[in-house]
């Protein structure tokens, strides 16, 4: 049985949108994609064979993440600003 895992990364830097610092804004984890296969190692291999361009990458470190086969359906987006304004 196939299984989805969700690959991120600690390593690198994220910038606000519009950002005008040359500074990271934020220190967080990347998603280096999405791969399926009946084990962690295997969908590794499957997001690395459908993905070359990340072995040139300067990222070494990735972790993983098996993820329920309905993740999809339960996906929620959140809007940050929205949030903001209700607390007002």
């Amino acid at each position: 049985m196939k299984y989805n895992y969700i690959f991120l990364t600690t390593e690198g830097y994220t910038y606000q949108p519009d950002s005008l610092n040359n500074e990271p804004d934020i220190e967080n984890m990347q998603v280096i994609g999405f791969a399926s296969g009946e084990s962690a190692e295997e969908a590794f291999k499957s997001l690395i064979s459908e993905n070359k361009y990340l072995i040139e990458t300067s990222f070494n470190e990735v972790i993983c993440y098996k993820l329920d086969n309905e993740y999809e359906k339960t996906r929620q987006v959140f809007l940050l600003k929205n949030m903001c304004k209700k607390r007002e």
